[in-house]
């Protein structure tokens, strides 16, 4: 909140955020108040549906508890003031919180000043303030129109989920569809059949000796075609026969929109969508950067001159090329510019550092946007075999004048994979005859299609028209936090390749190992995500079909344009949405596609099957309808319902194993527990790999457990070999988890003993991201050197 006294005959100003209301006040005279209504101050009611359906679909707001006291001194202050002026966030989020202060304030919607800014700098409030405008009902109606479909969807799917697969589950219109992406992907890999062929490389010596890399035209499809190519070869002579040069050029990026900030944010530093949002709201309220909710790649005049203004005084003005970007999204109109510093004179700002890292990221974005393109002399080398047709190729680039690139280089989902040659090529003339030194033949693995990043996901969802650059981030959290979908790293396998080299004139041909298939923070479905996935697909197809999904984005941007009636929109999905929900009544159980059999188990002939049960994914042995009693195990994280085996599925049937006893006579148990494989001995309980639950040893067991003992008794219930600064402690009011910096109390539901590195490592990386900072009293200006 802002001031509470003394505000008789002041101009009272409302923003959602205490930070952005700081700095704010700073700008404006003794004459205004600046409180805060922190977000938003009434919702629908968690506990029931809260929408007058038979009365054009209108929703039952309420102040929310936490707000009742807030509501209270923004009364009071409203009641002081000459005027209101209502300044919360210039998109449709924002200018629903400001419907909400004007009904619950008593405003008067014909005499309410609203002011929208893109920048908390003084010459933009002031402008604002210059010129207010009217609450514009079309932008509210579109942020109500997407409570209340979203809420009618959860409201009425997520309970058919519970009926009909497991308790706990939800259902939401972007949600289920970006779950329904990352299944199909993953299906998309199980069925992808790799190939391989032969890459041929040389590596050539010039006359002056030096080494000219080349790689053939043509590929080989098998071992025996590469052989008897490479027998042909070992004698041949090779000549340059054509050497082309071409001017080449690479362009700027736009500057960021919410989503490419995300995206690169993600590459480039690591950040979780989440994280990015929150560290970017952060400098926004502290006037650092502009409005970070935008599809917009403008920049203003202002903007313009600011940076024509730092490259030429810190690059020269050759390196200066003004550019006007337009949207390829014509709805694009969250707000009026891209994200970009509101000084673009300052390149670093005294803040934390993650805040300093993508404060930086977005002054290199917003400046190289400006910059002149990169000039490149693109060389292609053609060299020829005396005895055959193919013909070997060495590429290289040589930057004649760097101009954006002295700066800033935007990164790509596929880097790691780019072998795009960037190398300056030795002098060589046509008609030159080559030696070479070396001639390698690889076996190389067609890849399958990639698992989503974070930053790869928005992307595709950007492009699908799915969502808004303010409902990426949420939505990813939500199908994590609901255990559909799994952000993690997987280690790789091996293979063996062939690989053929040509030496001082010899063939020789070897069997190496490669590693593949490695994973970094990539999203993986889970059994319930996938299990969930499948039954929406099958029985509710419309609510996860792409083009619905999209074409539903373009209604809520109808409705803002004043072109579509937002209840009329609402009654035109839910009438055949509801027939569909009271159709659901009749699919049973069994039907839902949870329940997969896989198999007799021999020595009992019972069927085995996989399944969701209360507490997620498991396996069963026997039938619920006999009078035995069916028996149950659960099943590994990282074991898919869909892809066990017979085989698997019987050893799972052998937990808990009995690992053996210690000296003090305690049996060693190893098991799968909620929350992962264990082994427990006595009341000491040790966290272990999946593929450790058969394999461990009672020597290493009895290790273990007295390790886990001796942390025990100093305090230390958990410490870990990949970051020894994170530990699960012992504290005075109960378990905790700490970095040595921040402490995150162990929550509800989880077992300290076998709380396992990720999991610590996550809920300390949430509790940073929550983590309130102080505001610096000071900024330093520094200019790019």
């Amino acid at each position: 909140m802002g001031k509470t006294s003394e505000s008789n005959g002041k101009s009272l100003v409302i923003v959602e955020s205490p930070a952005k209301a700081k700095t704010i006040e700073k700008y404006l005279g003794s004459d205004y108040i600046v409180a805060s209504s922190i977000g938003h101050i009434r919702d629908l009611p968690k506990k029931n549906l809260s929408i007058d359906i038979e009365n054009g679909f209108k929703p039952i707001y309420e102040i929310t508890t936490d707000k009742k006291k807030i509501v209270n001194e923004l009364k009071s202050l409203a009641n002081k003031s000459k005027e209101i002026l209502l300044a919360t966030d210039e998109d449709r989020e924002g200018e629903a919180i400001a419907w909400h202060l004007s009904e619950i304030l008593g405003l008067d919607l014909n005499k309410t000043k609203r002011i929208a800014f893109h920048e908390i700098t003084k010459k933009a409030i002031s402008d604002a303030i210059k010129n207010p405008r009217y609450l514009d009902i079309n932008l509210v109606n579109a942020q109500q129109a997407r409570r209340v479909l979203d809420r009618l969807v959860g409201y009425e799917l997520s309970p058919v989920l519970w009926k009909k697969v497991q308790r706990g589950l939800s259902a939401g219109r972007v949600q289920s569809v970006s779950v329904r992406l990352i299944v199909e992907r993953e299906r998309e890999i199980d069925n992808f059949e790799s190939e391989s062929n032969f890459k041929v490389n040389a590596e050539f010596l010039s006359v002056n000796n030096k080494i000219l890399p080349a790689e053939l035209k043509s590929r080989f499809p098998n071992l025996e075609a590469t052989k008897k190519f490479l027998s042909s070869i070992i004698n041949s002579e090779f000549v340059v026969n054509d050497i082309n040069v071409k001017p080449a050029k690479r362009t700027p990026s736009a500057p960021f929109t919410t989503s490419t900030l995300q995206q690169e944010a993600s590459r480039k530093l690591g950040f979780s969508v989440k994280q990015t949002m929150v560290l970017a709201q952060k400098l926004y309220e502290s006037g650092k950067i502009t409005y970070m909710r935008t599809d917009s790649v403008n920049l203003s005049d202002f903007a313009l001159e600011m940076s024509k203004d730092v490259i030429n005084s810190e690059f020269g003005s050759k390196y200066h090329k003004q550019r006007k970007y337009k949207n390829k999204n014509e709805s694009a109109q969250e707000a009026h510019e891209a994200i970009r510093p509101t000084d673009m004179s300052i390149s670093t700002i005294n803040s934390d550092r993650n805040a300093s890292k993508l404060y930086e990221l977005i002054w290199k974005r917003t400046i190289a946007s400006q910059m002149a393109d990169a000039e490149l002399e693109k060389t292609t080398i053609n060299i020829s075999i005396s005895n055959s047709l193919e013909i070997f190729q060495a590429v290289g680039e040589v930057v004649k004048f760097d101009g954006f690139l002295k700066l800033y280089l935007e990164s790509t989902d596929d880097d790691e994979n780019n072998s795009e040659s960037d190398s300056i090529l030795p002098q060589v003339s046509v008609g030159e005859k080559l030696d070479y030194s070396k001639i390698i033949a690889k076996e190389i693995y067609k890849n399958p299609p990639p698992r989503f990043t974070e930053a790869s996901l928005v992307k595709k969802l950007e492009e699908m028209g799915i969502g808004r650059p303010s409902t990426y981030a949420p939505t990813i959290s939500t199908i994590i936090d609901r255990g559909y979908v799994v952000k993690e790293d997987r280690e790789g396998k091996v293979r063996e390749i062939n690989l053929l080299s040509i030496i001082d004139k010899e063939l020789k041909v070897e069997i190496k190992q490669e590693n593949y298939g490695s994973e970094k923070q990539k999203l993986f479905p889970t059994n319930t995500g996938m299990v969930v996935n499948d039954f929406l697909v099958k029985y509710f197809p419309e609510i996860v079909d792409y083009n619905f999904t999209a074409k539903i984005e373009e209604e809520f941007d109808g409705i803002a344009n004043g072109n579509l009636v937002w209840n009329e929109m609402i009654a035109n999905f839910y009438t055949p949405f509801k027939e569909t929900i009271e159709k659901s009544n009749e699919i049973k159980r069994s039907e839902s596609g949870q329940v997969r059999l896989i198999g007799i188990e021999p020595k009992s002939g019972k069927q085995i099957s996989a399944k969701i049960g209360r507490f997620g994914p498991m396996l069963q042995l026997g039938e619920s309808d006999t009078d035995e009693k069916p028996r149950f195990a659960p099943l590994p994280k990282h074991l898919r319902m869909d892809q066990i085996t017979i085989e698997e599925a019987i050893k799972l049937f052998d937990l808990p194993r009995l690992i053996g006893v210690n000296n003090d006579g305690e049996e060693l148990i190893a098991q799968i527990g909620r929350f992962g494989p264990y082994i427990k001995g006595g009341s000491t309980f040790v966290s272990i790999n999946e593929d450790e639950l058969f394999s461990i040893t009672l020597e290493d067991a009895i290790e273990r457990i007295e390790q886990k003992k001796f942390i025990k008794n100093n305090n230390i219930i958990t410490e870990f070999d990949e970051d020894k600064n994170i530990k699960v402690l012992k504290g005075r009011f109960g378990p905790y988890i700490t970095n040595g910096s921040i402490n995150v109390k162990v929550p509800k539901g989880f077992t300290p003993e076998i709380l396992s590195y990720a999991e610590c490592k996550k809920l300390i990386d949430d509790a940073k991201e929550k983590k309130p900072t102080r505001a610096k009293k000071t900024t330093t200006k520094t200019t790019k050197k």
